[in-house]
C-alpha cells in the first residue's frame, strides 16, 4: 500500500491526471478566506515583475545609444548615458527589493493557510494514527512541515517566473524581429531571422535537457525520503536513549544509522551523476549562447548594414529571447524538484482519503446509558481471528476487568471501542457520557506540568488547589512545587511517575466511565491499590472497564471477564 500510495501521482502523469490534481491542490487558497489579500499580493507582485521586464526593455534600448556613443567617442553623450544608466539602476534595485519582500510574504501566508489545513485534516478522522499503523505513508511531519514550504516556494516562483519569461518574451521577440531584418537562404528569405535562430536554438535545448535529466524527478522524491528517515531513526534514538544505553545498543544503532544513511549516499551519488551530465550540456548551451548572437549578426555589421549599436543591442535581445525560451532549460532542477515534492503531497492527500472514505467494519456509536458489545469480531491483518461474535453489557456503575493471555485482544478491543480498529464486523455502543481512556503508556505532553496533567483540556481549566490536590492522592508530593515547569516530562519521570500522573489527570477530568489498558503496569501492588481506591472514593459512580493481568486487581472490580480462545467468558469473582 505504502508504495502504490507512493507512486501514484507518478502514474497519474501517464493518464494525464497529474497537473489536474495538483491544480486542485493549488487552487483552493485563492477561493478562501484569505482570497482578498492573496489576489491583492499577487497582483503586486506580478506588476513588479512586468515591471522588471520593461526595465529589461529599457536597458536593452540604452545598449544601443550607449554603444553608438562608444564607437562615436561623443564624451558628453557617454556621460548623459552613464547618468541615465544610474537612473535606471536605482528603479531596478526598489522593484527587484520589493517584489521578493512580497513574494516571499504571500509566499509565507499561503504556507500557513496550507499547513493549517493539512494539520486539520491530518489529524481528523485519526488520519494520523491509522496512516501510521497502516503504513499508508512515510513521514508526514516532514510532507506538512518541509514539503508544504518547498510547494509553495516552487510553486511562485516558477509560476511567476514563467509569466515574466512569456511578457519578456514577446517584449523582446518584437525588438529582436525588428532589429535583426531578414536573411536569404537557398533563395529563400527569412524575415527576423534571428528571432527563429533563438527559438530553434532553445527548442533543441530543452529537448535534449529533459532527455539528459529527467531521471531527477524520482530520485528527488526519493532523496527526500531517505532524508526524512535517517531524521527520523535519530530521533527514535534519542526518544529511547535510556532503553539503549541500558541494552548496550550503541553498535546496532550505529548499524541501522549507517544504514539509512546508506541509503541518502547512493542516491546522492545518482543525482550528481544525472546532475553533472546536465550541467555540462546546460553549462555549455549558455556558454556557446554567449557568442551565438554575435556569430549570426556579424555578417551585416561586417557588410556596414548595421552599427556597433544595432549589433549589441541585437545581442542583448537575442539573449533575452534566447534565454526566454530556454527557461524550460534553466529551471529543469527547480521543476524536478516541485514535481517530486508536488507527488508526495498528492500521495499524502491521497491515503488521507482513502482512510477517510474506507467504510468503517465495526460500527462504533455513542448513544444510551450502558456499553454494549453485539456480535463483535476482530481480526488482525494477517486475518488471524482475535474475537469471535462477541456479546458483552456492561452497566452504568460497573466495574469490568477484561484479563486473558498476552495477544489475546483485550487491548485490541479497547482500541475498538476508541474506533482505532478497522478489521472486524459488529457493533459497539458506547455510553453517551463523559468518558476517558487510560492507556499502558500515558501521553504527556512538552510544556508546563499543569498542562501535561489537564490535557485535551487547557491548564486554565481548574485551579491551583485542585493540581496540588491530585498529585497528593496519586502519590506525586514532589511534583506540586513544580506545577509551573515547563519540561519533557516524558523523559523526566519513571514509568511509575507517568502512569500515576495519568491518574491525577483522570481525578481532574472526573468521567463516568473510564477505559483503562495495563494502567498500572509499572506501579507497585500498593500504589495500584491505593490510586483505584482514590477513583472510586472521589467518583462515586465510576463506570470503568479496565484491562489487567494482576489477580490483586479482582478486588476493585465485580465483574471480570476473560478472552480465551476468541470468547468472551464470564469469570466467578472471588
Amino acid at each position: 500500500m505504502n508504495q502504490n500510495a507512493e507512486y501514484s501521482a507518478v502514474n497519474d502523469a501517464v493518464h494525464g491526471q497529474f497537473f489536474r490534481r495538483t491544480w486542485a491542490m493549488i487552487t483552493p487558497y485563492w477561493r478562501s478566506e484569505e482570497k482578498g489579500r492573496a489576489w491583492l499580493l499577487l497582483a503586486a507582485v506580478i506588476a513588479l515583475s512586468l515591471f522588471s521586464v520593461a526595465i529589461s526593455v529599457w536597458i536593452n534600448h540604452w545598449y544601443k545609444d550607449f554603444y553608438n556613443a562608444l564607437e562615436k567617442k561623443d564624451t558628453a553623450a557617454f556621460w548623459q548615458l552613464i547618468g541615465y544608466f544610474c537612473g535606471i539602476a536605482t528603479v531596478a534595485i526598489l522593484g527587484a527589493v520589493y517584489r521578493l519582500y512580497l513574494t516571499q510574504m504571500l509566499t509565507i501566508r499561503w504556507r500557513a493557510w496550507l499547513t493549517e489545513k493539512h494539520f486539520a485534516r491530518w489529524l481528523a478522522h485519526k488520519n494520523y494514527y491509522q496512516l501510521e499503523q497502516g503504513g499508508y505513508t512515510d513521514n508526514p511531519d516532514q510532507r506538512i512541515s518541509e514539503d508544504l514550504n518547498s510547494f509553495t516556494t516552487n510553486t511562485l516562483g516558477l509560476g511567476l517566473g514563467l509569466l515574466r519569461n512569456v511578457v519578456s518574451l514577446v517584449s523582446f521577440s518584437v525588438i529582436l524581429w525588428g532589429v535583426s531584418g531578414s536573411i536569404e537562404v537557398f533563395g529563400i528569405t527569412i524575415p527576423g531571422y534571428m528571432f527563429w535562430c533563438a527559438l530553434v536554438y532553445a527548442g533543441v535545448g530543452s529537448w535534449l535537457t529533459h532527455l539528459i535529466g529527467r531521471r531527477l524527478i524520482g530520485l528527488s522524491n526519493q532523496q527526500q525520503r531517505f532524508e526524512a528517515d535517517l531524521r527520523f531513526s535519530m530521533v527514535r534514538v534519542r526518544e529511547n536513549a535510556e532503553s539503549i544505553a541500558l541494552y548496550n545498543g550503541e553498535p546496532n544503532e550505529n548499524e541501522r544509522l549507517k544504514t539509512r544513511f546508506g541509503r541518502v549516499w547512493h542516491n546522492y551519488w545518482d543525482i550528481m551523476k544525472v546532475s553533472k551530465r546536465l550541467t555540462f550540456f546546460t553549462a555549455g548551451y549558455e556558454q556557446i549562447a554567449i557568442v551565438f548572437a554575435f556569430i549570426v549578426a556579424a555578417p551585416r555589421y561586417f557588410a556596414g548594414k548595421i552599427e556597433l549599436g544595432e549589433l549589441m543591442q541585437i545581442n542583448s535581445a537575442f539573449g533575452n529571447v534566447q534565454g526566454n525560451f530556454s527557461w524550460f532549460i534553466s529551471a529543469y532542477t527547480d521543476l524536478a524538484a516541485w514535481r517530486a515534492t508536488s507527488d508526495r503531497l498528492l500521495s499524502f492527500q491521497q491515503a488521507m482519503t482513502e482512510n477517510e472514505q474506507r467504510p468503517a467494519a465495526i460500527e462504533v456509536n455513542a448513544d444510551g446509558d450502558r456499553l454494549m458489545v453485539q456480535g463483535l469480531g476482530m481480526n488482525l491483518a494477517d486475518g488471524r481471528h482475535l474475537l469471535t461474535d462477541a456479546n458483552m453489557i456492561v452497566e452504568p456503575g460497573q466495574r469490568l476487568m477484561l484479563s486473558g493471555r498476552s495477544g489475546s485482544g483485550k487491548s485490541t478491543l479497547l482500541r475498538a471501542m476508541g474506533r482505532l480498529w478497522p478489521a472486524g464486523h459488529g457493533s459497539i455502543r458506547l455510553p453517551a457520557a463523559r468518558y476517558l481512556f487510560l492507556p499502558q503508556k500515558p501521553y504527556l505532553p512538552i510544556g508546563t506540568l499543569k498542562a501535561v496533567l489537564s490535557y485535551p483540556q487547557d491548564d486554565s481549566a481548574y485551579t491551583a488547589e485542585r493540581y496540588a490536590q491530585v498529585l497528593e492522592t496519586c502519590r506525586l508530593p514532589q511534583l506540586v512545587a513544580r506545577l509551573d515547569e515547563a519540561n519533557h516530562w516524558q523523559r523526566m519521570l519513571s514509568p511509575g511517575e507517568q502512569q500515576r500522573l495519568a491518574f491525577a489527570r483522570a481525578l481532574l477530568f472526573a468521567p463516568q466511565w473510564l477505559y483503562m489498558d495495563e494502567a498500572t503496569s509499572a506501579m507497585d501492588e500498593e500504589d495500584e491499590a491505593s490510586l483505584y481506591q482514590a477513583l472510586i472514593d472521589e467518583l462515586p459512580g465510576l463506570s470503568i472497564v479496565s484491562v489487567g493481568h494482576r489477580s490483586s486487581l479482582k478486588r476493585f472490580h465485580g465483574r471480570h471477564v476473560r478472552i480465551e480462545g476468541g470468547w468472551l467468558q464470564e469469570q466467578s469473582v472471588s
